[in-house]
């Protein structure tokens, strides 16, 4: 199997404000075409080290990636130390001065002559041309290997890998498909899933298993390689399918579907509808909801009832209720379950009451208390949860426990 490395370049994507999303997006394309990456580097723009990273990963890896460093400024450094690390020189292209100049006037004017450092080339390199931007890209075959030399601006690069470089990669990876697939899983943790699934995905050895923890749920990705996409996805099809069994509810996903898609799958196919009643998340559910393309059929309405007298105003929770035993109680969140039900005539209610922090808990209650409450027509019933982590962890694991608790009750209402 080839495999590859991806160099970032730029001062900036070595600061909090600025991330490398470039190596994701060809991360992915690369492993379509069979293509394993093993490393991806940031480097800024600092020549001596630019040039020891590239050589450094052509002597390990087949295909090598570079993004950005290109433009016409004196700290784009990409193009010289790249020839210089592959002891090439650089070759003044006037073509390529000449169209940079109408570009340019067709943009209504001059070129600047900084601009003229971009018509520099590594010598015999393959230039692949921009129609985005000003900045060409360069490929070279050495001994084998593939140097690729991309822009940074996604919009400019990724044209221009799928035209010209895509091609080239699948040509040098040969006959091999690369099919993938991800199973989430809720409710358990990242050692019971694998303690679980792990006698299934170790006879499978041509099959690559990850298990993954996330801030609310654990990913099981599936790679299968394989001579044709159809056994790929055959053999995928039967893993996944065996890892779901043994999971059993707690599979909620078995090709990366995220929890609210589920949830609106098992709505929708039910003619089923929804409202939802929010104190500490903030309208984060009803956002997840409606991310969804479609969730007008079912989602009818939410409520963001932060305060107490929000709750007893809009969602007609008993004064005495909130008063007796709280805000943050298993009491309140039914009844706010049930008082949006009532209120938007929905065949579900959930709702959410908790302490998201950092202040506000008690020995009794403390930061990370969530009661989370539903409601159908049948019952009303509720759930406490203890989340750990900071005030944004906290609300995003509670909007993700009210969606899987509403999906468990649905199917066990669909079995009953």
């Amino acid at each position: 199997m080839k495999t590859a490395e991806i160099v970032a370049v730029g001062s900036e994507l070595l600061t909090p404000e600025r991330t490398d999303t470039n190596s994701l997006w060809l991360t992915g394309k690369l492993n379509e075409a069979g293509v394993e990456v093993m490393l991806k580097t940031v480097v800024g723009d600092d020549e001596a080290r630019l040039e020891e990273t590239i050589r450094d990963a052509l002597k390990r890896s087949d295909i090598v990636i570079t993004t950005g460093g290109l433009g016409p400024t004196e700290d784009d450094v990409t193009r010289q130390v790249s020839g210089r690390a592959i002891g090439r020189e650089l070759v003044y292209h006037d073509d390529i001065e000449a169209y940079l100049r109408e570009r340019f006037r067709a943009w209504g004017r001059e070129m600047p002559d900084i601009n003229k450092r971009q018509a520099w080339v590594i010598e015999g390199a393959q230039i692949l041309p921009n129609p985005k931007g000003s900045a060409v890209g360069m490929m070279v075959e050495l001994d084998g290997k593939l140097l690729v030399v991309l822009p940074g601006p996604p919009r400019e690069n990724q044209p221009m890998y799928l035209d010209h470089v895509a091609p080239k990669v699948r040509e040098m990876a040969g006959e091999i498909q690369v099919r993938r697939r991800v199973l989430r899983v809720s409710g358990m943790g990242e050692s019971a899933v694998d303690e679980v699934i792990a006698p299934i995905y170790k006879a499978y050895p041509d099959v690559q298993t990850s298990v993954l923890f996330t801030k609310s749920e654990i990913e099981v990705h599936l790679a299968a390689r394989s001579r044709t996409a159809e056994e790929a996805d055959s053999v995928l099809e039967e893993v996944a399918g065996k890892v779901a069994g043994v999971l059993g509810m707690a599979a909620f996903s078995t090709n990366g579907e995220t929890l609210e898609e589920v949830v609106g799958t098992l709505l929708r196919e039910s003619g089923k509808t929804l409202a939802v009643a929010e104190s500490c998340t903030g309208g984060l559910i009803g956002m997840r909801l409606t991310d969804v393309p479609g969730s007008s059929a079912y989602f009818l309405e939410g409520a963001i009832t932060y305060s107490n007298e929000a709750k007893i105003r809009t969602l007609n929770v008993p004064e005495k209720t909130v008063a007796g035993y709280g805000a943050v109680s298993s009491e309140t969140a039914e009844a706010m379950a049930l008082g949006i039900k009532e209120r938007a005539n929905a065949d579900y209610g959930i709702s959410v009451t908790g302490i998201a922090g950092p202040d506000g808990g008690s020995d009794e209650k403390p930061v990370g208390t969530v009661f989370i409450g539903y409601a159908d027509k049948d019952q009303t019933r509720s759930v406490k949860f203890i989340f750990p982590g900071d005030r944004d962890l906290i609300r995003w694991r509670s909007s993700q426990a009210a969606l899987d608790y509403l999906r468990r009750r649905m199917l066990k209402a669909e079995t009953a």
